[in-house]
């Protein structure tokens, strides 16, 4: 069963881990398409400044003990560090260094922007994220933002579990697995929310703006 987008009713926009040590060209677990969604994420996050309305951006922070996510992801341990912050790192496609754990330049947040660091896959999970949506009087959340199937898919299914009107932006999240990516993403439309791609959502968004 397809229902009807949802109202944008007090959004939020919500960015995940899109950073360095997922998104840069040689990252430790580099997400290639995750570059692509790039210009997307930029024309959502200025839209949704505009309005105004919350931009919150999360950040996948490597525990420095070993934990589970060690088993899947070794290269949380050294000596690579992955998402570690205060790690410095080079990359293919930007000149100097950058902070492993730092959001890309090319969306970086700004003044009046919520950062959220979590060390898990979902970001409400042992963080201050329902808290401060709830504070701000959000209703419906948009989630871009990498990777698909994990991160992306965890935090926007504890929206659900939160009571947070959910949508996901087709053309805003990104996959190192195709085939993860597309079952994700109908998954998600047939029991915890909405799927829609960034220009439907920008044209909603417009007439809250208006």
């Amino acid at each position: 069963m397809s229902l009807p987008p949802p109202a944008l009713d007090r959004p939020a926009l919500i960015v995940v881990d899109m950073q360095n040590d997922f998104v840069r060209r040689g990252a430790p677990l580099e997400v290639p398409d995750a570059r692509l969604t790039l210009p997307t994420h930029q024309r959502l996050i200025a839209a949704f400044r505009a309005v105004p309305a919350p931009v919150l951006y999360t950040r996948f922070i490597a525990t420095p003990e070993p934990s589970l996510l060690w088993n899947w992801s070794p290269q949380c341990a050294p000596p690579t560090s992955m998402c570690r912050p205060g790690v410095r790192r080079r990359y293919d496609d930007v000149q100097g260094e950058r902070d492993a754990a730092d959001v890309v330049d090319e969306i970086a947040p700004q003044p009046g922007d919520t950062l959220i660091d979590k060390y898990g896959y979902g970001a409400f999970h042992g963080t201050r994220l329902s808290d401060t949506l709830r504070q701000r009087g959000v209703r419906t959340l948009i989630i871009t933002g990498t990777v698909t199937q994990i991160c992306v898919e965890e935090t926007a299914r504890e929206a659900f579990h939160h009571g947070f009107e959910t949508i996901v932006v087709a053309d805003a999240v990104s996959s190192f697995a195709p085939d993860l990516h597309a079952a994700t993403l109908k998954n998600f439309a047939m029991k915890f929310g909405w799927v829609e791609n960034a220009d439907d959502v920008l044209l909603r968004l417009r007439t809250i703006g208006a």
